[in-house]
């Protein structure tokens, strides 16, 4: 079979039978037409170990502009998509390369920044509440903060997906995984407020107050799709009131979730559960965050060995 038209199957399959999700879909299909443009149609029989290692040398000496190579976590990305492909490939009996034999390259080990309690008190007093657009952004960093939510997941809420009375609900994640999260006392009470402010009876729970979009459908305006905040917009609002608040750490809203992870950590919360509350699908992943949490088991330390 030939390379195209075997991706083709693969994506289909990763579509409907797994139901990937778009963006993994549309990472799937520019990784893999990288290597299709490199290694050209050949049949899949004819992929081996020596053209995969061809293919490593161009995505290790590519640059997608002058001085901008792609990092070795980018370019694992594009071995990773290639093992799934192959890895499909053999389960349907066709002959072509065994994935287990292409390893990833070795990476450093991922570090996470992440804000201390001052530094997050200095956030959140660093936006002027007075306005509309004012409560929505310290609702916004309250509510990243205290669920820990992907950005992402953030801007897919609607009003009545969040239950304030009760401070939790069900969000979908990554691989259309639902879990729950939970909203601190003062995340609800910013939430209220902001909605209380707003008499738009849209659907989504943050809004761009400033300007709608262009309407082409007339059930896309009675719910607010138009108006729903995008990711970019909440990305640059917590960037600026990190610089105003007078961080010079680089902050953004996963950063808001690194520290989410690190507190529970550090006040004694057992790392299972917070792989849950995060929705990782591997421990390995929440691992990251327990070198920040060396000072918990230094007083440890202090406290138990004479």
């Amino acid at each position: 079979m030939k390379l195209s038209a075997a991706i083709r199957h693969f994506l289909e399959y990763c579509e409907i039978e797994k139901n990937r999700s778009k963006k993994t879909l549309v990472n799937y299909e520019h990784y893999l037409t990288r290597f299709l443009k490199f290694i050209t149609d050949i049949d899949i029989q004819d992929i081996d170990l020596s053209l995969v290692k061809q293919y490593r040398l161009f995505l290790n000496r590519y640059e997608s502009k002058p001085g901008e190579s792609l990092t070795i976590k980018t370019q694992n990305y594009h071995v990773i998509a290639l093992r799934a492909f192959l890895k499909y490939c053999v389960k349907q009996d066709w002959e072509t390369l065994e994935p287990e034999k292409i390893e990833l390259s070795k990476i450093p080990d991922r570090t996470v920044e992440h804000l201390i309690r001052e530094e997050l008190e200095r956030l959140f007093e660093a936006i002027d509440t007075s306005t509309l657009v004012g409560l929505r952004n310290r609702a916004i960093v309250e509510f990243l903060y205290s669920t820990g939510l992907r950005i992402s997941e953030l801007v897919a809420l609607n009003v009545q997906q969040v239950n304030l009375e009760r401070g939790e609900f069900q969000v979908r994640g990554k691989g259309q995984k639902m879990r729950i999260v939970f909203l601190s006392q003062r995340a609800k009470a910013w939430i209220i407020d902001y909605l209380s402010a707003r008499d738009d009876g849209y659907e989504p729970l943050f809004l761009n107050h400033r300007r709608a979009r262009n309407i082409k459908d007339g059930a896309v305006e009675m719910k607010g799709e138009h108006r729903r905040l995008t990711a970019y917009t909440i990305q640059e609002m917590v960037r600026k009131t990190a610089l105003k608040a007078g961080i010079v750490k680089k902050v953004t809203p996963h950063v808001l979730r690194h520290s989410f992870a690190t507190e529970l950590l550090i006040n004694g919360a057992d790392i299972r559960s917070v792989q849950d509350m995060l929705g990782h699908a591997s421990i390995t992943t929440t691992q990251i965050y327990t070198h920040l949490t060396n000072q918990k088991l230094k007083e440890v330390h202090e406290k138990f060995h004479k």
